[in-house]
């Protein structure tokens, strides 16, 4: 079997979109470029890989197999932020020896749809407030989709990886550009997380890799890269200001020094709203816990394998986003 010894995503750089909300009105979401800063953020990444490529640790981990350890498919959302992340990555790896890479435009890998434009401020204010209190995997946008549409898109691509798995020469790295939901969403499939999962994840940071590594004895991929998480935050460290700074992002307002003068929106509202259901959220989650706890220390017949809960696998790290993306990070993991 051709499975990749890696499996590396990548969100695209940092965008138009990101930096100003108001271009979701009149350009479309799949037109949105990267900024200078997003081209900057991808053309490190590209860096990045290229160390990774050029380290002896690959070429000796991959001495068993008799594929390129230097080859890659890149596969990239149609998005031209998405696109133009991939050409910037690649850029950083041109001349290289024995490199080797082929380009798939994959429209499965498309960031969740928001809907066409962004609507007036009072509607948008009504729909992130809704979208809060009903959770952000189920919710469906007006006009666009929930993550969980989003989910039957990854489940759909996933099965076409496993095919494309099946011939020996597929590629010893699979990269995915793409956007941020659609890599948790993708994650989330891929490991059988559950919605509640989901939704404590906070977002991937731009042009960082988010590093899947296949095991040689089970063939299985394990997710190398820890992530955020907002139960990683003690009760007391989920303000409003951490609450905004992370949802600005998804939220379609403007992220950066314009977030305090806006007065077409009332953000606070929003930013409490999703706040309250974070707080919501984690109290269910312990509940759950203790019921499972419960549960397992009545059954005392349960063989040992099921006598831990899932969730007390350590999946996440709080302190992982703060990392500077490096091949250090590739090469350890």
């Amino acid at each position: 079997m051709g499975k990749p010894s890696y499996i590396l995503l990548v969100r695209h750089g940092e965008s138009e979109g990101n930096c100003d909300k108001s271009v979701n009105r009149f350009t479309p979401n799949h037109l949105i470029a990267l900024t200078e800063e997003g081209h900057a953020q991808a053309k490190q990444a590209g860096r990045v890989l290229r160390e990774f490529l050029e380290n002896e640790a690959l070429t000796n981990a991959c001495s068993g197999y008799h594929k390129n350890p230097r080859s890659i498919m890149f596969y990239t959302s149609p998005y031209l932020r998405a696109r133009q992340t991939c050409n910037d990555i690649i850029s950083g790896i041109q001349g290289l020896d024995d490199v080797s890479y082929k380009i798939h435009e994959e429209p499965r890998m498309r960031e969740q749809d928001f809907g066409n434009f962004q609507s007036t401020a009072e509607e948008m204010e009504m729909i992130w407030q809704e979208r809060a209190h009903y959770g952000h995997f189920f919710y469906r946008i007006p006009h666009g989709e929930s993550a969980a549409d989003v989910y039957d898109r990854v489940a759909s691509f996933n099965e076409t990886l496993f095919r494309q798995f099946q011939h020996d020469n597929f590629p010893n790295i699979l990269i995915l550009v793409t956007h941020g939901i659609w890599a948790r969403v993708f994650l989330m499939k891929w490991f059988r997380w559950s919605y509640e999962e989901f939704e404590s994840l906070r977002n991937i940071p731009h042009c960082q890799y988010q590093i899947m590594k296949r095991d040689v004895s089970s063939g299985k991929f394990h997710l190398k890269t820890h992530l955020k998480t907002w139960d990683d935050l003690p009760e007391d460290g989920i303000d409003e200001e951490e609450v905004k700074k992370e949802f600005s992002d998804e939220l379609r307002f403007n992220s950066k020094n314009k977030l305090d003068n806006l007065n077409d929106l009332d953000i606070d509202s929003i930013i409490r709203a999703q706040k309250d259901a974070i707080k919501s959220s984690r109290s269910k989650d312990k509940q759950l816990k203790e019921a499972f706890k419960k549960a397992m220390s009545r059954n005392s017949v349960s063989p040992p394998a099921i006598q831990s809960s899932r969730f007390d696998h350590v999946r996440y790290s709080a302190d992982n986003q703060s990392l500077d993306n490096s091949s250090d990070n590739l090469i350890s993991n």
